[in-house]
């Protein structure tokens, strides 16, 4: 027997399905069928069913339920709990880099009006060298420096809300690397489902693409971490172990993906024991 949305159909017999689109729906989603004995659909069986008067009406029908199966997906898709917080953490990359922009901008409009201050834009913070402008300058230089300043507060109020905002969504993640961190974790994999399905090698160089694919064509030395490189084990261990703490570091992660995706709640038995050997393996090296 051959289940399809309309009905079963077995010996050119066929049982119709009696229900509604969003009933034809849930029972699309129910119907699972073996590759080696399935038979591709022809329209005509559903005229078989008596559940449509031809093709035209099979069309439609099937229009309807695809429709309505779709609909579905995308409220299910961002009613998730992570949704938010990927459209929260992808804001805070524009504004970042909106701000890096815009600071450069009114460093080199600075520079035409004051030539001699070359060579000390080199060593200022970007942050110092905005203040500076907006205080000397009152015209439209002065008022775009003023407007980056306020973009930087508001990203700094933004990145708070990110950080808690993971704690809610990711707890174990966040707990073992940050909020912040985590947050960049799940916007470069697409979302907790799909950061929870990879592998912990795959978790280890997220973030590393450029030097990845450079890995792949040039054969050039392969990428022992991304985003996590802004954990403090990774990036204050020694060289020579920097990886191997990236490697384990990625292991626990993996599994604390898996946790906050089925549990949703913090685990301290996890936790607890993966810290101190993440910590253990960071200060191999130190004495």
């Amino acid at each position: 027997m051959q289940s399809y949305w309309f009905g079963d159909v077995d010996d050119e017999r066929c049982s119709p399905f009696d229900g509604d689109v969003n009933s034809c729906v849930d029972r699309i989603r129910s119907i699972s069928a073996s590759m080696d004995t399935f038979i591709p659909l022809d329209w005509k069986q559903s005229v078989l069913c008596r559940t449509c008067r031809d093709r035209a009406d099979y069309i439609a029908r099937l229009q309807a339920v695809c429709i309505a199966a779709a609909e579905r997906s995308i409220r299910e898709h961002y009613s998730g709990k992570d949704a938010e917080l990927l459209q929260m953490v992808r804001t805070l990359d524009e504004i970042d880099t909106v701000i890096n922009l815009l600071s450069e901008r009114v460093a080199d409009w600075y520079i035409t009006r004051h030539p001699t201050f070359t060579r000390k834009y080199r060593r200022i913070p970007a942050h110092v060298l905005v203040k500076t402008i907006r205080e000397k300058n009152r015209g439209a230089l002065g008022r775009v420096a003023g407007e980056i300043e306020h973009l930087t507060d508001t990203r700094t109020a933004l990145a708070k809300e990110v950080s808690a905002r993971a704690d809610e969504v990711m707890p174990n993640t966040s707990a073992l690397i940050g909020g912040l961190v985590a947050a960049r974790l799940l916007s470069q994999a697409g979302g907790l489902l799909e950061l929870s399905r990879l592998p912990a090698s795959a978790i280890q160089v997220i973030g590393a693409r450029t030097a990845l694919f450079a890995h792949v064509k040039t054969k050039s030395p392969s990428p022992k971490h991304g985003i996590i490189f802004q954990h403090r084990r990774v990036h204050n261990a020694p060289k020579e172990v920097r990886g191997k703490v990236a490697r384990v570091l990625a292991g626990k992660l993996a599994i604390a993906a898996r946790l906050d995706y089925f549990r949703g709640v913090a685990v301290p038995e996890f936790l607890n024991p993966a810290q101190e050997r993440i910590d253990a393996v960071g200060k191999e090296r130190e004495s």
